[in-house]
């Protein structure tokens, strides 16, 4: 493809890590990082993948972060853990955070885990994967900036608040899917932007509350909720789940912390897992016997497929063949990981 440039997962993985440390991201930052750009990008979501490299450094050099924050895990109960992420980035107060909670979640059948003080800019699928391939079944809800207008209004109010969810199966990959309460990803949005694509109709409004197809002035005015007044309903448990659960920032807070619009937002995140064997089907089996029954009816309707199946198959072809991004975005990469500091501000 002209104008792109095709990569190994494993070069990938070094020009992120070099552009991240070149920029004075600690060591352990900046492998976690990395893990969950390339996961991203290799599995074909390039909205949450190397496209927010730049936003990553970006916050480092305008001092947003803390570069080398080490996070803390407090054990706050037999079932629930809080990690604070001491102004970091959150995939390394997520993998800090990980262990403790299947410990708990399967001594005690199931466990939380609340997340806070966190830089957070990536897709929230690999965390409850990460899960799923301990055994358990998984929910991550997060929340950022204020990007979309509740339903009726016109302002922005609530993040983009996306949910995932994650179901093992003892062959092949999980069940697992990741999206917005928002019509569309921000990074959806900002891609149409780059791209010079319209969006369509019911995703976003311009700041007088007009319905737009232009992606610049929907960024500019506020994002939608998807089917209206459920979409909403669900933004607005993720950010009490996110917010007022754990002692984090509600969305509107966030964006009263940092009013620019770019580079990860601060905010929180919230996890839950269960152990299947301790919710009284029997066994893990029995558990995963039952749900592959409810995947066969589903599949067996023609033009069917399960969560996370077509991220499968690109996982599968990137393993294979390496992944492809835009020239300019490759180059603007291997610059920053050159030491260059010319960064444009970008969401």
């Amino acid at each position: 493809m002209e104008g792109t440039v095709r990569l190994s997962l494993a070069e990938a993985d070094r020009l992120v890590h070099a552009a991240l440390t070149a920029h004075g991201i600690s060591e352990d930052q900046a492998r976690a990082i990395t893990d969950t750009v390339v996961i991203t990008e290799r599995d074909g979501c390039p909205s949450h993948g190397m496209f927010r490299v730049p936003g990553y450094i970006l916050s480092a050099l305008r001092g947003r972060t803390t570069l080398d924050a080490v996070p803390v895990v407090h054990d706050l109960a037999p079932g629930v853990l809080r990690v604070d992420a001491a102004n970091g980035y959150s995939p390394l107060a997520l993998k800090v955070g990980r262990a403790p909670l299947v410990e708990k979640a399967r001594r005690q059948g199931i466990a939380a885990l609340g997340i806070v003080n966190a830089y957070h800019f990536a897709a929230l699928w690999p965390e409850v994967e990460a899960l799923a391939a301990e055994g358990l079944v998984a929910f991550a809800f997060v929340n950022g900036q204020a990007d979309v207008a509740p339903p009726g209004g016109i302002k922005p109010l609530f993040g983009t608040d996306p949910m995932a969810f994650a179901w093992p199966r003892r062959e092949g990959p999980p069940v697992v899917f990741d999206q917005s309460s928002a019509a569309r990803s921000r990074g959806d949005i900002m891609l149409h932007e780059r791209d010079g694509k319209p969006i369509p109709l019911g995703v976003a409004i311009d700041k007088h509350g007009k319905p737009t197809t232009d992606p610049t002035a929907g960024l500019a005015g506020a994002q939608l909720p998807f089917g209206g007044y459920k979409g909403g309903n669900i933004g607005l448990m993720v950010e009490l789940l996110t917010g007022a659960l754990i002692g984090g920032l509600f969305s509107y807070e966030s964006s009263g912390v940092q009013p620019e619009e770019w580079g990860p937002s601060i905010g929180s995140e919230f996890m839950i897992a269960i152990d299947p064997a301790r919710c009284g089907a029997g066994s893990a089996e029995a558990v995963w016997d039952h749900g592959e029954a409810l995947f066969v009816q589903v599949l067996d309707q023609e033009g069917t497929r399960l969560p996370g199946q077509r991220r499968a198959a690109a996982r599968a072809t990137s393993e294979a063949e390496g992944i492809e991004i835009p020239k300019l975005l490759h180059d603007r990469i291997a610059a920053l990981a050159r030491g260059d500091t010319a960064l444009e501000e970008q969401a």
